[in-house]
């Protein structure tokens, strides 16, 4: 009794996934988009310095989420919109500083994705989001997570400038791809882990777009918003949102 205790006040730290979950999700990768931009170009401290920046924030989030005894959604979304950001700015460093492409980079973070599920699949025998229940399983957990941000930018900038379907046509085509998901979701029976994890992964391009939508300049497609008052509208959302719709811990399997 005193194990099944101790397992279900980790695995609690895990926020039940709800239609405010998604909603979240999205303001979340949203913001990792302006954000990101926001310190990289806004301010001009480069695709580099902002990824480190963004990483020590990162790390020092994952760090205080594992050290946690039970589920406490700010520091949950912390960490996630940590992931976001850091992931923006590594993506395009990557895609455009050393020049690997948004086709070729795109390949390879889902490369990434892969393998960082195959992996963790094979040490656990799950990948299932209410398997988080050791501080191993939670490295796992964000590491994944992390490719999957990083892979979102990537993605999001390969669909809408490489395909040339604009901002608002990608984001047509992710949200489409969502609806889609959760579809299969309500009258399938197709795993509920690998339906989770596709809606996760196509929530980050769609928030890349979204955010390339609000901040990109005028001939580029964008709104052209500031960078800042966007980041800071979608942090204001995602706490009205908390506040609102006061999320719990999972208690069953996704």
């Amino acid at each position: 009794m005193q194990e099944r205790s101790l397992t279900e006040e980790v695995i609690s730290k895990v926020p039940a996934v709800t239609l405010a979950f998604w909603i979240v999700k999205i303001f979340a990768t949203t913001l990792g988009e302006t954000g990101g931009d926001a310190l990289s170009m806004s301010l001009n401290f480069g695709y580099l310095l902002s990824t480190g920046i963004f990483a020590v924030i990162f790390f020092a989030a994952v760090a205080v989420q594992i050290r946690a005894k039970k589920f406490h959604p700010v520091i949950y979304w912390v960490t996630i919109i940590a992931t976001t950001t850091v992931g923006t700015t590594l993506s395009d460093y990557c895609t455009r500083s050393e020049g690997l492409g948004y086709t070729y980079g795109s390949s390879l973070l889902l490369g990434l994705l892969m393998l960082s599920l195959f992996i963790w699949y094979r040490v656990e025998g799950t990948v299932s989001v209410t398997s988080v229940n050791t501080p191993r399983v939670e490295i796992f957990y964000w590491v994944t997570i992390m490719c999957s941000q990083t892979l979102g930018t990537a993605l999001g900038d390969w669909m809408s400038d490489s395909m040339d379907l604009g901002y608002l046509g990608a984001a047509g085509i992710f949200g489409g791809a969502l609806v889609v998901v959760g579809a299969l979701y309500f009258w399938t029976k197709i795993s509920r882990t690998i339906l989770f994890w596709a809606a996760f992964v196509l929530t980050r391009p769609l928030g890349a777009v979204v955010g390339d939508f609000l901040d990109k300049p005028h001939d580029h497609g964008g709104l052209n918003l500031s960078r800042f008052v966007a980041s800071a509208v979608l942090l204001v959302l995602i706490a009205l949102f908390l506040v609102l719709f006061r999320q719990k811990a999972a208690e069953k399997a996704h």
